[in-house]
């Protein structure tokens, strides 16, 4: 079974999932190879802004806890790595330091590193 998730929902696959760019992901998961992924993923939302080198096995073991149909365990690792989760939901530490919760339609409020730190002559 093949699983893609869109905006974490495992049951839609995204808008330009072909069978050529899901090869491509698929080899770019199976081998860790976080910037292949990158590259496909250009101009593909905040998924690029949250998932980084550094913490993409992570996100590759969510991608395949959800293969296995264990999405509870998927939804834990998209949570902790701030990524909406199957069930629409986005909480978690974030991207950029932040903390906060998020249900629903990108509804609620992050408090942390990243907002509200804007400096300089204005």
């Amino acid at each position: 079974m093949t699983v893609s998730a869109y905006q974490g929902d495992y049951t839609e696959k995204g808008s330009n999932c072909t069978t050529d760019r899901h090869a491509e992901m698929t080899e770019a998961f199976e081998n860790l190879d976080y910037q292949t992924w990158a590259d496909l993923m250009t101009d593909k939302g905040r998924v690029t802004e949250v998932v980084t080198n550094d913490n993409f096995a992570k996100f590759v073991e969510a991608h395949e806890l959800a293969q296995d149909g264990n999405y509870d365990a998927a939804n834990e690792i998209r949570t902790e790595l701030g990524l909406r989760t199957s069930n629409g939901e986005r909480m978690g530490a974030g991207h950029k330091g932040g903390s906060g919760e998020g249900r629903g339609d990108k509804a609620g409020a992050g408090v942390g590193q990243g907002q509200g730190q804007g400096r300089g002559n204005r």
